[in-house]
């Protein structure tokens, strides 16, 4: 895993110098051609297009890694260079003006959301696996809903259970722990990276010790070591979710362009003579 991450950082940085170079060539193409060239926009406007197919290869690729067509590193850097000078031609297809009509607006703020929404994926992608490695061993998203019930049924049992015979414990948990143990919490804390919360019930556990025995301490240990457990397994399902979610919003939001893309390259067929 370290090495990947290594191995991605030397690409992404050669791939930064190439793709910078590539894109003040586009900017010195436009500026020498954007007069001159006939229908330069509609020139623009297939270029834009063809990176936008090849943007949608990246995940057709990701579907089909049994086939030998290159190291999905690659493929990363293709599409994050690709995605770049996607948003410098969509640009110089505005001719760097707001877009008009309502299908230009439309356009536009798909274009942006796809924009958006890649970069977010590429930092989480980055960024989130690191951080998982930090709290504990591997835990399968799918499995976290049962191991979440196993901690809370544990929790219960020592706070609620015959052999508890504590009314201060149990109070405490009604109030502060079952709500905590019952579902997933402080999504967006985790993904900040804030332990507060966790904090803060860790020292109200520890505040409520003075008023108990020893036999009522050590179940008090026990909970907090549940209460660490279950933030940890939050933790790693806001993390995870994360990862999951984004091309929830990223991937539909793609397909959605290229449909109004091919109804504008229709509509500017029907309405100019073929010419956008």
């Amino acid at each position: 895993m370290v090495e990947t991450m290594k191995r991605f950082q030397k690409q992404f940085l050669a791939g930064l110098l190439l793709w910078g170079a590539a894109g003040a060539g586009l900017l010195l193409a436009h500026h020498a051609w954007r007069l001159r060239l006939p229908d330069y926009a509609f020139v623009t406007g297939w270029v834009l297009f063809g990176f936008m197919l090849l943007l949608t290869l990246f995940n057709a690729r990701k579907k089909l890694p049994f086939l030998p067509l290159g190291r999905s590193e690659t493929w990363l850097q293709i599409h994050i260079g690709a995605g770049f000078l996607g948003v410098l031609v969509f640009l110089i297809h505005l001719d760097f003006r707001a877009p008009h009509g309502g299908l230009g607006i439309v356009l536009t703020v798909l274009f942006a959301v796809v924009t958006v929404s890649g970069v977010v994926g590429l930092i989480l992608s980055r960024t989130l696996p690191k951080r998982l490695q930090t709290r504990g061993g591997e835990v399968i998203f799918e499995q976290i809903p049962a191991i979440r019930h196993g901690l809370k049924v544990q929790a219960e049992t020592l706070a609620l259970g015959p052999s508890a015979n504590s009314p201060a414990i149990a109070e405490f948990y009604a109030r502060r722990l079952a709500d905590f143990f019952d579902g997933p919490k402080n999504f967006w804390r985790h993904l900040l990276q804030s332990s507060r919360p966790v904090n803060q019930r860790l020292a109200e556990l520890n505040e409520l010790r003075r008023y108990l025995n020893q036999s009522e301490g050590a179940i008090l240990d026990r909970l907090a070591q549940l209460v660490r457990q279950k933030d940890g397994l939050d933790y790693h399902q806001s993390l995870q979710a994360a990862l999951k979610l984004w091309l929830f919003v990223h991937l539909p939001f793609t397909y959605g362009l290229l449909l109004f893309i091919v109804l504008h390259i229709v509509l500017a067929f029907a309405f100019s003579g073929g010419v956008p």
